[in-house]
C-alpha cells in the first residue's frame, strides 16, 4: 500500500507543481504531512539537503522520502512518479512539434530566426571576451591573463583545424579552457 501511496502522492506533485521547485515545496509538504511520512522539522532538513545536492529539489525530495518510507523500490517509485508528468508533456510537445516542423511557414520562421540567434550568441561572446580582457567602458582594466587564455584558445582552434583538418569540438574547447585556466591562474 505504501508504494501506491508514494506513487499517487508524488504523481500529484509532478502534475500540479507549477512555478519551479520552490513552488512545489508547499505541495510536497501537504502530501508528506497528510500521509505522515516526515515531521515538519525533518522535511525542512530534507529541503535544505535537497537544495545543496545536485539535481532538482523535487526529484531529490521524492527520492529521499520514497527511500525513507519504502527503501530502494520506494525511492524509484516516488522519483518516477514525480517526473512522469513532465516526461509525458515533453513527449507530447515533441510529437506536435515534429508535425509543425514540416509546415513551410514554420520552416521559414526558423530559417529567419537562425541568423538572429547566431548574432545574439556571437555578440554575447564578444562582449564577455572584451569585458574580461579589457574591463568595462567606465573602468578600463587590461587583464593580461585573460588575453593570454583567449589568444591560446584562438590559436588552438586554428591550429587544430590546420593540423587535424577538422574543427575542434566544443567539449575539447571547454577542456582546453579549463587546462589553460588552471595553468595561468
Amino acid at each position: 500500500m505504501i508504494h501506491l501511496d508514494l506513487f499517487l502522492g508524488f504523481l500529484k506533485v509532478g502534475c500540479f507543481a507549477f512555478g519551479g521547485a520552490y513552488g512545489a515545496i508547499p505541495l510536497i509538504r501537504d502530501i508528506v504531512m497528510s500521509y505522515g511520512w516526515l515531521s515538519d522539522e525533518m522535511l525542512a532538513y530534507m529541503i535544505a539537503v535537497s537544495e545543496s545536492t545536485p539535481g532538482p529539489i523535487m526529484v531529490n525530495l521524492a527520492t529521499y522520502i520514497g527511500s525513507s518510507q519504502a527503501g530502494f523500490l520506494g525511492a524509484v517509485i516516488a522519483t518516477l512518479a514525480v517526473v512522469l508528468p513532465s516526461f509525458l508533456i515533453i513527449l507530447l510537445i515533441t510529437a506536435l512539434l515534429k508535425t509543425a516542423l514540416k509546415n513551410k511557414y514554420v520552416q521559414a520562421i526558423l530559417r529567419g530566426l537562425k541568423p538572429c540567434v547566431i548574432g545574439i550568441v556571437l555578440a554575447t561572446g564578444i562582449y564577455m571576451m572584451l569585458e574580461n580582457c579589457f574591463g568595462t567602458i567606465s573602468e578600463i582594466k587590461v587583464n593580461m591573463q585573460a588575453i593570454g587564455i583567449t589568444a591560446l584558445l584562438v590559436a588552438s582552434i586554428f591550429g587544430y583545424k590546420y593540423f587535424a583538418k577538422k574543427k575542434l569540438s566544443p567539449i575539447g574547447l571547454i577542456i582546453l579552457s579549463a587546462i589553460f585556466g588552471i595553468i595561468i591562474f
